[in-house]
């Protein structure tokens, strides 16, 4: 089911066990015990999230990973397989529905046929491609679906900046978050139902769909009632919108958005596995969407699998973090605590890691808290090392001993988002490098500001 195995093996072989201990951060020995579990493992699941996902080199690693679950033959037999655990179901549905900055071909093709009208073809922005258009000028008006955009994002202040610079900005919320804050010249808060919201429309109670990690679709529907009648739902607003603007065309917008059955038909139309939709998510519990690779089915020129082989990086640390001259003296993971979820935080308390009534706390290791001439619960500013004349400092945060690998530090987001410069990405996915950021610790109050500046 595999090629290009013999390739990749020879780099494998090629790779000194000195530069993979040096990169790792393990000992030969862990490597060497964890190594002997996955062998003796006869189905395997292996997860990841953004962990993972937020590193420069985040694409080839995600490679590695799938490279060594098909030497044992871990991918498309029963209890076994890859499992990226992705969380909010709108991630879920950009994966099924194509809706990102660049939607496949095929996809487009299909919109065509069904709607009858011509799909542009150039790719948008990704969102650190969409904040440097909006501050450049390129990109005049941000309509933001729901999330807290202005407070999710790298680089905060030039975040802000860059909506500020928007002649409009659109916020559609469930509620009133940082974002209504970063607007435009002119600015938009419209109020909709959330999900867990009864949602009525013209005919009848409605519900949506979504889609979980392990590819089961089925249908959600809100249990409160609205805080207030003159709430829209999001299908509706943006109904309106188009209404509004294209009339009916390329459908009838008032009277899709009247039955959500209706979108989904459409959709049964146009994505390829949602044949009968609404007649499945009648179903208990939805239904399952199936995935190639677990069939054993492979989408690729060659028909089957296909090892990807990479180099180790020569340097683990950016060359933009290099240039300044500056040797770090932490490396920064952002991460949430236990009374979180995104940007919404319901309290001050992280059970995981025993923290009462603080967040802008940063776990180190112990070791590394005394040799960087600091104790144990004193408090310091934490400043990115990066080459732009910019300044990224987040200010008077306390420093907890944890047990955390030598020269490793964390805090939680998004409070520590100002750090993470906007051009540090991950090579070939876009990803903000949140989980490796070039860190030195300097006296809390010695000079600078929150928020990145020009110098």
């Amino acid at each position: 089911h595999s090629a290009n195995v013999l390739e990749y093996l020879a780099i494998v072989d090629d790779t000194s066990w000195e530069q993979i201990v040096e990169q790792s951060g393990l000992t030969l020995v862990e490597i060497e015990q964890a190594a002997r579990m996955y062998a003796k493992g006869k189905n395997v699941i292996m997860c990841w999230a953004m962990g993972i996902t937020q590193h420069r080199h985040s694409v080839p690693t995600i490679q590695e990973i799938a490279n060594l679950m098909l030497l044992r033959g871990n991918i498309g037999k029963p209890g076994a397989g890859l499992c990226p655990v992705r969380g909010h179901s709108n991630v879920q549905g950009d994966r099924t529905m194509g809706i990102n900055e660049r939607p496949p071909v095929a996809f487009l093709d299909s919109l065509e046929r069904r709607f009858q009208f011509k799909v542009p073809r150039h790719n948008g922005h990704n969102v650190v491609e969409a904040i440097h258009a909006m501050a450049e000028g390129r990109a005049k008006v941000f309509i933001g679906l729901g999330g807290n955009f202005a407070q999710a994002t790298p680089d905060s202040s030039r975040t802000f900046e860059a909506l500020s610079n928007c002649d409009l900005t659109v916020q559609i919320s469930t509620k009133l978050n940082r974002s209504h804050l970063a607007h435009g010249k002119d600015a938009l808060i419209l109020p909709c139902l959330g999900r867990t919201d009864i949602d009525i429309q013209t005919e009848g109670p409605q519900a949506v769909t979504v889609e979980d990690s392990f590819s089961m679709v089925h249908a959600s529907n809100g249990q409160l009632q609205p805080l207030s009648n003159q709430m829209r739902s999001e299908p509706s607003i943006i109904a309106g919108i188009a209404a509004a603007t294209l009339g009916s065309q390329p459908v009838d917008w008032n009277w899709l958005v009247a039955d959500y059955g209706r979108i989904r038909e459409l959709i049964a139309d146009t994505i390829p596995n949602f044949k009968d939709f609404n007649d499945k998510i009648k179903n208990p519990g939805g239904f399952y969407l199936g995935n190639s690779a677990g069939a054993r089915k492979w989408n690729t020129p060659s028909g089957r699998a296909n090892f990807r082989a990479n180099q180790l990086p020569k340097d683990l640390v950016h060359e933009r973090t290099r240039a300044t001259g500056q040797v770090p003296d932490l490396i920064l993971q952002s991460m949430r605590s236990h009374d979180q979820y995104n940007t919404t935080i319901y309290g001050l308390d992280d059970r995981y890691r025993g923290v009462k009534g603080q967040r802008d706390v940063l776990f180190a290791n112990e070791a590394d808290i005394i040799r960087l001439g600091f104790r144990p619960g004193q408090k310091a500013d934490i400043v990115s090392i990066w080459d732009d004349g910019r300044e990224r400092r987040v200010k008077g945060f306390t420093l907890l001993a944890f047990d955390i690998p030598a020269g490793q530090a964390a805090a939680y987001y998004p409070e520590v988002n100002p750090l993470v410069p906007l051009e540090s990405t991950g090579d070939g996915s876009h990803t903000p490098t949140s989980k490796f950021i070039a860190i030195r610790l300097e006296a809390a109050g010695e000079s600078g500001l929150i928020m990145a500046k020009s110098a």
